[in-house]
């Protein structure tokens, strides 16, 4: 098993040529691989266990010219696509409620009362857009993600924090929020809030392991 591992990580690192996250990818894979290998103990056959593990991980050729693509994949791209995506989010909720206030229009007052009828619904199908975001950190960084990762949430956050701050000091009506601006809604985004930078983490570490 021992020279399975070495002749596995050899042919990587062969593979990898000069990648410039070259030793912290056998790391990794040195890592998983003897993780892997304690599952397959009870086998023999040293050729079947070479099958298995070339089925979950790949080859090293595949393996390298997967990390060879993701290097065309900026961390400055991933990073802005996503505070894109929660400004989009956020511009949208803005205009669509000054536009419900400002203009006596049937069709907004319908579309606005059935969006404030499921404000828990809303918020699950927020915080499953930060469950995204770290996800596809980790997988399309694996190892070198954390960093990408953190510096996404905090600017990313930054008009959640702006939005609670103008609210909670009314700097904004909240009757504009009518109906859904309730104490209780306030307390649970506040919780939510809260978890989003642990629930970003567990999500970026299960990319980081659907990345291997």
């Amino acid at each position: 098993m021992e020279q399975l591992k070495n002749d596995f990580l050899t042919e990587l690192n062969s593979c990898l040529g000069n990648h410039p996250e070259k030793e912290s990818i056998l790391q990794e894979y040195e890592a998983h691989l003897e993780e892997l290998l304690i599952e397959f103990l009870n086998i023999e056959n040293e050729a079947e266990v070479q099958d298995k593990v070339f089925q979950r991980f790949g080859t090293p050729d595949e393996i390298a010219a997967i990390w060879e693509e993701e290097l065309s994949v900026t961390p400055s791209n991933m990073k802005w696509l996503f505070i894109s995506v929660n400004i989009f989010f956020f511009g949208g909720g803005a205009i669509l409620t000054l536009a419900h206030n400002v203009f006596d229009w049937t069709w907004l007052k319908g579309l606005w009362n059935q969006l404030t009828s499921i404000p828990i619904l809303i918020a699950l199908i927020y915080m499953v857009f930060w469950a995204l975001l770290g996800y596809e950190i980790g997988k399309g960084f694996g190892h070198k993600g954390k960093k990408v990762l953190k510096r996404t949430f905090i600017l990313a956050l930054v008009p959640n924090l702006t939005l609670m701050f103008l609210t909670v000091f009314k700097i904004i009506p909240r009757e504009w929020f009518h109906p859904l601006l309730t104490e209780t809604f306030i307390g649970l985004c506040i919780f939510l809030t809260i978890l989003l930078y642990p629930l970003c983490l567990i999500s970026y570490r299960w990319g980081k392991k659907a990345s291997v």
